[in-house]
């Protein structure tokens, strides 16, 4: 292995805030990428391909969380739903309604975040901010009682501009607050904001992110 991964895990765990989390993400990377971080403690990993993830799963520690962070089609999630801890980019209603009828097939809890359009780049997934707002209004996320909105997720702009990566964090953040008045507050597992990665998550940890996603900075440019 000509990466460092175990040193590269390290150094980026010790300089994480109290209440930030790191999700590996380990798509694109062998298996002995993942065992090398899992040697030295570490179990959150993100994957975006259902294929890749199930052969994961299947040769991989059984206590590791996996997260899947790429946008993901409601066709592929009766194949995730078995094992995933978290859907970390939904997008839509009927991707949750799909979620919780796979979960209910499974007898599960399926964690997802929402996923958020910020960044001023045209992306093709995430709710903007006045449709998250409606998706919630609507309330029939209420009635689905095998998925748990656990918070919001969103990609800065892949800009060398700090301020603008920091507006639209600090933007999320501001929106969390809102959502969270006004529809979770009696939902404490309602608290998780993911983002940050590998060029950029040092800002989000100033910017009240709690899980960070970083894969290069950890195992090197991905082989596809």
């Amino acid at each position: 292995m000509d990466i460092d991964v175990a040193g590269n895990i390290k150094n980026i765990l010790q300089n994480l805030p109290d209440g930030v989390r790191l999700v590996a993400i380990s798509k694109f990377h062998p298996k002995e990428y993942v065992e090398a971080a899992y040697a030295v403690g570490q179990r959150i990993f993100g994957e975006s391909h259902e294929q890749e993830l199930k052969e994961k799963v299947g040769q991989l520690p059984k206590d590791i969380e996996w997260h899947f962070i790429g946008h993901l089609q409601t066709n592929k999630v009766k194949y995730i739903a078995p094992y995933i801890s978290m859907i970390e980019a939904v997008d839509s209603m009927k991707l949750i309604r799909e979620i919780d009828k796979q979960a209910v097939k499974n007898n599960r809890i399926i964690d997802i975040l929402l996923e958020l359009h910020i960044a001023e780049e045209e992306t093709k997934y995430g709710l903007t901010l006045d449709a998250c707002r409606d998706l919630l209004r609507e309330g029939e996320w209420r009635s689905m009682h095998h998925v748990r909105i656990c918070g919001l997720m969103m990609m800065a702009s892949n800009v060398p501009d700090e301020a603008q990566i920091r507006k639209e964090m600090n933007t999320a953040w501001d929106f969390f607050n809102e959502v969270k008045h006004d529809f979770f507050s009696d939902a404490p597992w309602f608290k998780e904001r993911s983002w940050g990665m590998s060029h950029d998550y040092k800002i989000a940890m100033q910017c009240h992110s709690t899980m960070i996603r970083v894969g290069t900075a950890i195992f090197g440019p991905r082989v596809y």
